[in-house]
């Protein structure tokens, strides 16, 4: 079996996509300095234009909370961010050799693209998948820890230039809100169009509402 070109240029563009990422969010440097390596979470994720986003005057009116949403804020975008890469990997049909089910003949080939993918995931699958999420919630990366900082460092090593943590942790957050905005639009994308990534962008359907082939309006 040789892929077809089709298959191969997919590939190609899933790598790009996935190298591309960081670099296409990173903030500029704002030229701020902290001399303490506990960095001032206002300065996180303030990209210019808009600086500080807080439309509702929250952080003024509500300063006991903002710890507690920047945390969630964090928390979402680096689930996101393992979504997005997810669907990128399982849309080009790369996954792993064997059964997810071996009781019920079901491969991890077998699983579909997409989010009707899960649907196809046995019943005690799903569990030891909400039993994982459960440890990692209340045990291993609590909610509670609101610095996100699980002493883990990063890639394995401490970063202790506080320009340089706030520069990778500016980056962090703002992937991870690309990364929420991204796989909400392929959701809603698979639901407009009845296709998934893999066949929306093999077919050349780059537009939900006028190609046709399973959009909402044709």
């Amino acid at each position: 079996f040789f892929p077809s070109s089709r298959s191969i240029n997919m590939k190609v563009f899933a790598l790009f996509a996935l190298a591309g990422s960081a670099a296409a969010f990173a903030p500029a440097q704002s030229g701020k300095s902290s001399t303490a390596l506990n960095v001032n979470e206002l300065e996180i994720g303030a990209t210019e234009p808009l600086g500080v986003f807080d439309p509702l005057g929250w952080i003024e009116t509500q300063p006991e909370a903002f710890e507690r949403r920047r945390a969630v804020e964090r928390k979402h975008g680096r689930i996101a961010m393992a979504a997005v890469v997810g669907t990128i990997v399982h849309n080009n049909h790369i996954v792993f050799d064997g059964y997810i089910s071996p009781s019920n003949n079901l491969k991890f080939s077998d699983i579909p693209l997409g989010a009707d993918g899960i649907r196809a995931i046995p019943t005690a699958g799903l569990a030891q998948i909400l039993a994982f999420f459960a440890l990692v919630e209340l045990a291993w990366m609590p909610a509670s820890k609101y610095d996100g900082d699980y002493g883990v460092g990063y890639f394995g090593t401490n970063i202790e230039d506080p320009e340089e943590k706030a520069r990778k942790l500016n980056v962090e957050l703002n992937n991870g809100r690309a990364a929420m905005m991204g796989i909400i639009g392929n959701l809603v994308a698979e639901q407009l169009t009845g296709q998934t990534m893999y066949e929306q962008y093999a077919a050349g359907h780059f537009n939900p509402f006028n190609d046709g082939q399973g959009a909402l309006f044709n």
